[in-house]
């Protein structure tokens, strides 16, 4: 757990309480879990206030140990994974359309207060040796995929696979994907998987091979003068996935979208985006646009298709430790991961649970 956000690469293990255990819950004993920019973002303050301590971790992947009395999809022994929700009332209009990702009274996996009813603790993440989440927000993984890199699919995966198949991504469209990052790995592969031509827009040239080898097209270099001139009304759709939204000139890269085509910001930068105006989207008649992760129903929808097409991410792992969860934080804050970190050998951290 993190104490402060003015110490936030110091991590101590030390107990804390969990929500009160109810009748849909599910104990999962942590096998791995991934790192995500969101538990950076967190803990050293970039997204504001944090209730401190914290533990964060919101790419989880473990075995059910105790499932409550009603719960029917999951039993004792399964392996399971929880991303970046773990509550909705289940009751609203967002709920009841497979929009429960954006329930007003929805629980982020960490961070997040619990009502008095269900113990009036806040929320703590998947740096653990366990995790109690809702039936609903727990999912089984299919055989075929390593735990590792099932791990990322939770937020970075669902987060990018989402919007593009909302977006009604797949043959005959062509897709910009802006960045080649932890997010971005994940959108070209499934928007190459989805039946989609792949573009990859970067600023980072030695990132060129690796987006091909997930399937990129085409890797346009954004540090070029006028790069975007020779793909004006070229894309149907594109993912910013990127951390530097601030730097960006957003006329440029909305020039190169197709008529009625769409930006849609899933990277959820420190700082705000640069100035708009109404008259940046009159050339084309494009629009802008945001999402927060995605639904059960596409979860699942996205773990089939890593199953069936046998999709395997870049990542590296790191055993779980103090030591090992600075290094994991800093990498991600120095944008020195490629492209994803798996935090592992929860066993050994944790003996005796």
């Amino acid at each position: 757990m993190v104490q402060s956000q003015n110490d936030w690469t110091n991590f101590k293990k030390q107990e804390f309480k969990p929500k009160k255990f109810q009748e849909r819950d599910i104990d999962i004993e942590i096998e791995c879990c991934g790192v995500c920019g969101s538990d950076v973002h967190t803990i050293n303050g970039g997204w504001g206030g944090a209730p401190m301590p914290l533990c964060v971790g919101h790419e989880v992947i473990g075995k059910a140990v105790k499932v409550g009395d009603g719960v029917k999809t999951v039993k004792v022994g399964d392996r399971v994974g929880v991303g970046a929700q773990i509550w909705a009332c289940l009751e609203c209009k967002p709920c009841k359309t497979d929009n429960e990702n954006y329930c007003p009274k929805k629980i982020d996996t960490y961070g997040a207060p619990y009502p008095e009813e269900m113990g009036g603790v806040i929320a703590q993440g998947g740096y653990a040796s366990h995790i109690r989440a809702h039936e609903y927000f727990t999912f089984k993984i299919p055989n075929n995929i390593a735990s590792a890199d099932a791990a990322p699919m939770m937020c970075a995966g669902l987060t990018t696979y989402s919007p593009l198949v909302r977006a009604g991504v797949g043959p005959g469209k062509k897709v910009a994907i802006v960045g080649v990052g932890g997010l971005g790995m994940y959108a070209i592969m499934w928007a190459k998987a989805l039946g989609a031509e792949v573009y990859v827009l970067s600023h980072s040239p030695d990132k060129e091979k690796a987006a091909k080898d997930l399937g990129a097209k085409v890797f346009i270099s954004t540090i070029d003068e006028d790069w975007d001139k020779p793909w004006a009304f070229t894309f149907n759709f594109m993912l910013n996935t990127a951390d530097a939204t601030d730097k960006f000139d957003l006329v440029a890269y909305l020039g190169t979208l197709d008529v009625n085509g769409q930006m849609h910001h899933v990277g959820l930068p420190d700082k705000p985006l640069p100035e708009i105006k109404a008259q940046m989207f009159a050339s084309n008649g494009c629009s802008m646009g945001g999402s927060h992760i995605g639904s059960r129903p596409e979860m699942f929808e996205m773990l089939k298709l890593a199953s069936e097409k046998n999709l395997k991410p870049i990542i590296k792992t790191i055993p779980i430790s103090e030591a090992g969860c600075k290094v994991a934080v800093l990498g991600v804050y120095n944008n020195e991961v490629r492209y994803r970190y798996t935090l592992t050998d929860f066993d050994k951290a944790f003996p005796n649970r």
